[in-house]
């Protein structure tokens, strides 16, 4: 039964975030939470996010920014490191927290920015910021869709946006999944079940491909954004507590 609900739960997450620019784990991560417990959490959607990433990766191949990927890669290697190797040790209160108000931020800016006048990101604006997004991927499972708004403001859409992110998920997951295993995190169920997610993905990833090639680039972008605000919602109302004591 755990691994139908693993199976189901990653097909119903990999779709939606197909056709939403990403952020499956955050239907992913309170399944597995509930199924199997918070220290599987990182392990387990890691061993899943590899396995989805890299088919949907392949499926757009030609549409992948190897610009990007070339800065980003660097910064993503080195943030995951240091986030899966102080996962080990500490547990980092608040950091979803911050991470919300963080996502709303970008939404607000793009509502209430007039057109075109969005921030701009550049090409190397992706070495330091995977840097950081990698240190808290490795130390919570995964940070969201943290990086959309920036891939969409470099001028990624679509295809482009979906491939290149996949493609760079990719490489940030086998850098954590290979942590893991070092630092004694990841053990054999946690992988089975991981590989579980990851199978529930390959479907979805088809299904949605075809979806995704219906969609205008303007329904891409709104569909982003909402899913955006979503998280940062989510984020922040799981956090509730630890913002209830910092008020207090």
């Amino acid at each position: 039964m755990i691994a139908l609900s693993l199976f189901t739960a990653s097909f119903l997450a990999w779709f939606l975030s197909m056709l939403a620019g990403g952020g499956s784990p955050f239907i992913l991560i309170p399944v597995i939470s509930l199924l199997l417990g918070a220290p599987a959490v990182a392990p387990v959607v890691t061993t899943g996010l590899l396995i989805g990433n890299t088919q949907r990766g392949i499926f757009f191949w030609q549409h992948v920014d190897w610009r990007v990927t070339a800065w980003y890669v660097p910064g993503a290697i080195g943030g995951a490191l240091i986030g899966c190797y102080g996962l080990t040790y500490i547990r980092v209160e608040g950091l979803q927290l911050l991470l919300g108000v963080g996502l709303l931020i970008m939404v607000a800016n793009y509502l209430l920015a007039p057109q075109g006048a969005q921030f701009g990101v550049k090409a190397w604006y992706f070495l330091p910021l995977s840097f950081v997004n990698a240190i808290g991927s490795g130390l919570i499972g995964s940070t969201g869709p943290v990086m959309n708004p920036l891939y969409l403001n470099y001028g990624l859409e679509k295809e482009a946006m979906v491939a290149t992110k996949a493609f760079n998920k990719a490489v940030l997951h086998l850098i954590k999944l290979t942590a893991y295993a070092v630092f004694g995190n990841l053990s054999p169920s946690y992988l089975a079940y991981g590989l579980v997610i990851g199978l529930g993905a390959i479907p979805a990833n088809w299904l949605g491909k075809w979806v995704l090639a219906k969609m205008s680039a303007q329904q891409f972008r709104q569909l982003v954004f909402a899913f955006v605000a979503v998280s940062g919602v989510t984020m922040i109302w799981q956090q509730r507590h630890f913002l209830t004591l910092w008020l207090m």
